[in-house]
């Protein structure tokens, strides 16, 4: 009798936040599963713009990449630089603060395409906040933390009273009725996709919360690092930012050799932040420098040698969130349980709907 309340309270808790969140739900899931394998899709449909003919020429220079694009964007500011190391034969792309994208071709700095941002990028805004800035972050990760309840309830709903009855818990009927089949959909690829589920909404409560990388720390026994300071002296003449830019990328390409990819980005309180990842197998190797952006003076530095604990687990987060994890097998993996994930919603509610009509008769 205690067991059949305490699931009914379960059943009703699952129910109303189900109901109070299934559309942000769906949103959420559809739009994740698109970008699990944003770079294969990037990478087939703009193949034409985003890479060049491969030539025996050097790298041309960011001073004359960002002087070509003042010349085209006079009245815009640039907010982000981002290189293709490994590829030399990559576009390199320059975002202004309009939204704007141009890419240059390395070689001789030519513009190859100007644009705004993809329908991918519109997808990451989605995911991230619904188009409506600070209040869709708000709804975003309130419905991530609900969805983290939703999954631990229907887990213990899934479970059978009986053990006699744990078999069929594990299969879909389907030759049986709809309305049955609907309730196996979302109890059965409900548990099979609620473990990679779970892995990824607390990924993603990762990125919301500070509270949730506190904990992190916790467990780790180790705090996150922003990164060592740097005593450098004031430079005794301020150059151009693309003069400033150049150096700064040329003398960290200099100094730490072997980077795959580079980004130049403006952040908040007047800093640029130089990022130049590595390879690596499975946490992400990222170097991170930041300056000055008036003056282009190293103020911190956090290098991936120097991780501990809580620094790797921040540096995996994201290939964790996204699928990228162990490669090609997990995408398939995160992909199949965003689906799932999508479709919960929907197959819930008819669940619902059909017991109230059910109610109403009655």
């Amino acid at each position: 009798m205690k067991n059949r309340k305490f699931k009914n309270t379960i059943r009703n808790i699952h129910l109303w936040l189900g109901l109070a969140t299934g559309l942000v739900v769906f949103i959420i899931s559809v739009t994740g599963a698109l970008y699990i394998f944003e770079e294969e899709i990037r990478n087939f449909t703009q193949k034409d713009f985003r890479y060049v003919r491969l030539q025996e020429k050097p790298f041309i220079g960011l001073e004359k990449l960002i002087s070509g694009f003042e010349k085209l964007s006079p009245k815009d500011e640039l907010r982000l630089v981002r290189i293709e190391d490994a590829q030399p034969d990559a576009t390199v792309e320059l975002t202004s603060k309009k939204g704007k994208v141009y890419y240059f071709n390395p070689y001789d700095g030519t513009l190859v395409k100007k644009g705004g941002e993809d329908w991918l990028q519109v997808a990451e805004h989605i995911h991230i906040s619904l188009l409506l800035g600070e209040t869709g972050k708000f709804i975003i990760r309130w419905s991530v933390v609900i969805f983290v309840l939703m999954l631990i309830t229907g887990l213990i709903l899934w479970f059978p009273g009986q053990m006699r009855l744990l078999k069929q818990s594990f299969t879909i009927k389907r030759k049986a009725s709809f309305k049955r089949l609907n309730y196996d959909l979302h109890n059965v690829l409900g548990f099979y996709a609620s473990f990679v589920l779970l892995i990824t909404a607390l990924s993603g409560l990762y990125f919301a919360f500070k509270e949730v990388k506190s904990a992190a720390s916790f467990f780790t026994g180790s705090k996150l690092k922003q990164g060592e300071a740097v005593l450098s002296a004031k430079p005794a003449s301020i150059d151009p930012l693309p003069v400033r830019y150049h150096k700064i990328y040329t003398e960290a390409k200099i100094k730490y050799p072997g980077a795959i990819s580079t980004s130049l980005s403006r952040r908040g309180k007047g800093e640029l932040r130089l990022r130049m990842i590595y390879p690596y197998r499975w946490a992400r190797k990222q170097n991170t420098f930041f300056y000055e952006e008036g003056t282009g003076r190293m103020i911190r530095a956090k290098l991936y040698k120097d991780y501990n604990g809580a620094d790797l687990i921040e540096a995996t987060n994201y290939d964790l969130h996204t699928g990228r994890l162990f490669g090609l097998p997990n995408k398939i993996l995160s992909l199949m349980a965003a689906l799932v994930s999508a479709s919960l919603p929907v197959t819930g509610f008819m669940i619902w709907w059909q017991k109230r009509k059910k109610h109403k008769k009655k």
